[in-house]
């Protein structure tokens, strides 16, 4: 589970375990919520955002100079209270039809409020409008799994 507070990027843990060279040119990622809900899809070497929920246009992205070493994690910008969901992050050789799933909780909260001014020492320190990445840093290794047809891969 991760969590993160409204407005703030977090970045939602996929790695392949072991890690090795992957063919990203033969193979696609499915970052999605449920069956029907797509937020990110990596195809042939690059993104390939037309069927992405509009919620998610423009505030995802892949870590695409760390993928052929199997960091598939999804940043999320400017995260919003309806992002609050379990993610699914699929990836599927191509050529091999070897399917790897796992999936990840992302709890939103609202943000917290600050009853006290801070301190003019305080102030010089994390400016009030700077946006606030955070790392979820559990592993989640994939686990094998037999080719499932799955609602988004029939697009």
């Amino acid at each position: 589970t991760c969590h993160a507070f409204v407005g703030e990027t977090v970045v939602l843990p996929c790695t392949t375990s072991p890690p090795g060279e992957l063919s990203l040119s033969k193979s696609m990622l499915y970052w999605q919520i449920g069956t029907e809900r797509l937020v990110h899809f990596f195809q042939d070497g690059q993104d390939s955002l037309e069927g992405q929920d509009e919620k998610f246009r423009g505030r995802t992205s892949l870590f695409q100079d760390q993928m052929k070493h199997g960091n598939l994690s999804l940043k999320i910008s400017n995260v919003q209270l309806w992002d609050d969901a379990e993610y699914s992050c699929i990836y599927r050789q191509t050529e091999s039809h070897q399917t790897k799933k796992s999936t990840i909780k992302l709890h939103v909260s609202a943000p917290p409020r600050i009853e006290e001014p801070p301190s003019p020492s305080e102030q010089n320190q994390i400016p009030s409008g700077s946006p606030t990445v955070v790392p979820c840093l559990a592993m989640l290794p994939f686990s094998f799994l037999p080719l499932v047809p799955l609602g988004l891969w029939h697009l």
